[in-house]
């Protein structure tokens, strides 16, 4: 059985259901002694979540779409049913605020919210913060972080396990999945993979987890029973580590993101674990995730330095897929991605627009582009059975100024992007540039007339790349005029 169609639940005795009851509520307090009087209350309605396979439920006002946003340090909080921004969940303070210290030795909130996943059910979000190494449920019917753990160095993404009881997080600075009993907010064990372990997805079924790596060339296969480690799947070594994956509805297929190694994207038979194609998706390829619509089933990729979201049709035959059309996202760096369960939208994570797109899946075109949190990487669609609400939601993070301006490379070939947002006390510029000489040191300069500030020093890759160099720095105040890139000779 699917597991977009599991949540049909069993019938249960009254004392059953009182004792399951007690548990469920056992994060706000204690329920009052059942009596044999009381009626059994009305099982929830199903719901599938997405990736899903025809026959889910249309996109509903109960229904949340989730992003995790870098440097407000929130995760924004949206309805699907009017493309409407709800507000934001605040998890710390945004980055460089100076009444925070955010910096300083006295701060205790967190840094770097960035993954995200949900219970089957859709009554719980988990939220990955990279820097403090910490994981959050929230409640989504209430947007109250219910329980925080904390867990190894520079965990990245993760998921509840397929019967909710656990969160399974992939803790990438190290070598192991932590396996978290997030009721008794404890880790509870810890899974062995290769280094560098970016994400944890669950087969349809829930028997297996898939464990993805940045810095080792193999996908893991877990048996979520045993949590042992029985397959160790090698990728081909032009692929790259891979920082996102995703495992499609039908339970066939298994896409990687390779954001690291300029242009790729490999795809393995989830039943045989052969690699069947590696695609040149496009530089900072991030994250997969899948649709079917009518009868034909199609995979979409994010490809961030391209501005463009792909669209291939699966093969039916186990072959390679054929790209049918790239669409160009409505501002820069598509990341996040997920579709809602009836397979009508697709919704992406701009990170250097701070917003999100909303592709219809029939016209495979953008229809609508909201603004969000600042910088957000994962995205998430989430189907609930009841009513949410906006209550304790927050303004952080909304509203502030972004733009994307092209680099002026000089005296060297290339090409590179300044992405440049306002914080609270100083402005971030990131830097981005691809086709330079390899291994050498630039300079890039604000330039305003003719005056000349530099602003960030930077080393070329041995791919003759600059992915993601940051500086904070006045710059919208300064009014530059453009934004150059140097040598240094």
């Amino acid at each position: 059985m699917r597991w977009i169609e599991r949540f049909h639940r069993p019938r249960l005795s009254r004392a059953a259901t009182a004792a399951a009851a007690v548990v469920a509520v056992g994060l706000t307090g204690a329920l009052p002694a059942a009596s044999s009087a009381q009626a059994e209350p009305p099982p929830r309605p199903a719901v599938r979540q997405a990736p899903a396979l025809p026959g889910a439920q249309p996109i509903s006002p109960n229904d949340r779409v989730y992003t995790a946003d870098q440097d407000s340090n929130t995760v924004s909080v949206i309805d699907p049913k009017t493309n409407t921004v709800l507000g934001t969940i605040p998890l710390g303070k945004s980055r460089m605020d100076t009444d925070a210290n955010i910096l300083g030795p006295m701060y205790d909130g967190q840094i770097d919210v960035h993954g995200l996943g949900f219970s089957r059910d859709g009554r719980y979000l988990n939220v990955v913060d990279v820097t403090t190494n910490t994981v959050h449920v929230i409640d989504t019917a209430t947007n109250k972080v219910v329980r925080t753990i904390y867990v190894g160095r520079a965990p990245h993404e993760g998921f509840f396990s397929p019967d909710g009881r656990q969160v399974w997080v992939a803790v990438r600075g190290q070598d192991y999945v932590a396996v978290i009993d997030w009721r008794k907010n404890k880790v509870v064990d810890q899974i062995r993979t290769e280094d560098g372990p970016s994400k944890v997805v669950f087969s349809p079924e829930g028997r297996r987890a898939y464990v993805n790596h940045l810095r080792a060339q193999v996908l893991d296969v877990i048996d979520v029973a045993s949590h042992r480690v029985i397959k160790r799947v090698p990728i081909p070594a032009r692929a790259g580590g891979s920082s996102d994956e995703a495992i499609s509805p039908d339970g066939k297929e298994i896409w990687l993101g390779m954001p690291n190694n300029g242009r790729t994207t490999a795809i393995l038979d989830a039943r045989t674990y052969r690699v069947t194609a590696v695609l040149n998706t496009g530089p900072r390829t991030n994250h997969p995730n899948f649709v079917t619509v009518k009868g034909v089933n199609y995979a979409y990729q994010t490809v961030g330095d391209l501005n463009q979201t792909l669209v291939y049709r699966r093969s039916t035959s186990g072959g390679p897929p054929t790209l049918v059309k790239r669409i160009h996202n409505h501002g820069a760096a598509p990341h996040g991605i997920w579709p809602s369960p009836d397979n009508t939208r697709v919704y992406v994570a701009l990170q250097k627009s701070d917003a999100v797109d909303v592709i219809d899946t029939r016209t495979t075109k953008v229809i609508d582009t909201m603004r969000i949190g600042q910088y957000p990487m994962a995205l998430v669609y989430v189907a609930r059975n009841s009513a949410g609400s906006t209550d304790n939601l927050s303004r952080q993070g909304l509203g502030m100024r972004v733009a994307n301006l092209p680099l002026d490379v000089q005296g060297v070939p290339g090409v590179a992007t300044a992405n440049v947002r306002a914080l609270p006390g100083l402005d971030e510029i990131v830097i981005d540039a691809r086709g330079l000489p390899p291994n050498r040191e630039f300079t890039v300069y604000g330039v305003r007339g003719r005056t000349t500030t530099a602003l960030l020093s930077a080393h070329s890759t041995s791919m003759g790349g600059i992915p993601e160099a940051l500086a904070y720095v006045h710059f919208f105040a300064n009014h530059y005029d453009k934004v150059v890139l140097r040598p240094v000779r």
